[in-house]
């Protein structure tokens, strides 16, 4: 018999306003955006600052850190005191600041027991000779901050060209930076905590600066990470699923469907973000074809049996390490 209490669960995306932020996640996505420059879709999410509604089916009316605490059957097999990814959408007209994340050790006793951040990047769309920033060239501590107090940016940051279907592991301690013109999918771990190290000197609408977080960034810059010179995927697609990464936090899959796909679903959860295309998704407990498009995301929970994609589209796939 069905079970609609297993169907699969769309959140509602939240978004928020940044300074470096644009339009493109309503032209491109046709999201209803609120006004301004709107940088982040935070679309499958039960963090604090943008924990996100369930419009539609047996949970309506819950929030999916409520379904978390509550209903905790819909991800069995997995630990820990809150959902523990965060997927999103970032449109970047201008350039983030230059930052970096912390561990989960320097998180929980510096940022009031929160998770570190390690996070990826599925580039979505990028503007022709977009560069982004991953890694730095300091050797140490002393090194680093010599070249931040003098402004020795050239020096410090390595710049990695960055195309449309490119992706980028992102791991704490790396200084890194999306710059203007992309539009990026972002898995990481359920955490909002941002040290910056520059932010080009750009001032906010009422004319004050950012906070920076140098004391903090030289904690945690990893000096011995190797920085990449490319984000051309490289892994074989096998039968239409790519494996883009493997980490202690999730493995991150893109996923071709044209025709019919079948996924299993073992996990405690799978995260699920159409990049491209459209089509239908059904999983094999509650029976229901939900129409898909670009832009939708959705959650299939534990117990739900396999997943069934079908029609001409692309998706990117998270879930916690088996």
């Amino acid at each position: 018999m069905p079970n609609d209490k297993l169907d699969l669960i769309f959140p509602v995306p939240v978004f928020h306003e940044k300074i470096w932020g644009g339009r493109k996640l309503e032209t491109d996505f046709g999201y209803q955006i609120p006004d301004g420059p709107i940088g982040e879709c935070w679309a499958i999410s039960a963090h604090p600052n943008g924990d996100c509604p369930i419009a539609e089916g047996a949970w309506a009316g819950h929030t999916l850190s409520d379904l978390w605490d509550n209903h905790h059957e819909l991800f069995a097999g997995a630990e820990g005191d809150r959902f523990p990814l965060l997927i999103k959408i970032l449109d970047a007209r201008d350039n983030l600041s230059v930052q970096v994340h912390p561990d989960d050790a320097y998180a929980a006793e510096h940022e009031n027991g929160s998770l570190g951040k390690r996070e990826c990047w599925y580039v979505l769309g990028a503007e022709p000779g977009t560069r982004i920033i991953i890694g730095q060239r300091a050797h140490d501590r002393e090194e680093l901050a010599a070249m931040i107090a003098e402004g020795r940016w050239d020096d410090m940051l390595n710049y990695v060209p960055c195309n449309a279907g490119d992706f980028f592991r992102i791991e704490p301690g790396t200084v890194h930076a999306i710059m203007g013109g992309t539009e990026i999918l972002e898995t990481q771990q359920s955490s909002d905590v941002t040290y910056r190290v520059y932010d080009f000197d750009r001032r906010q609408a009422d004319g004050s600066t950012r906070p920076l977080h140098i004391q903090q960034s030289l904690d945690v810059v990893d000096y011995a990470a190797q920085a990449p010179t490319s984000g051309e995927v490289t892994a074989v697609e096998k039968d239409g699923v790519t494996d883009l990464m493997d980490c202690p936090n999730f493995t991150v899959e893109r996923v071709r469907v044209d025709g019919k796909k079948v996924l299993d679903a073992p996990w405690s959860f799978l995260c699920c973000s159409v990049i491209e295309g459209e089509g239908t998704a059904v999983d094999a407990a509650a029976g229901v074809a939900h129409p898909v498009a670009k832009g939708s995301h959705f959650l299939v929970p534990a117990g739900s049996g396999a997943l069934t994609l079908e029609g001409k589209m692309t998706l990117i796939t998270s879930h916690l390490p088996l």
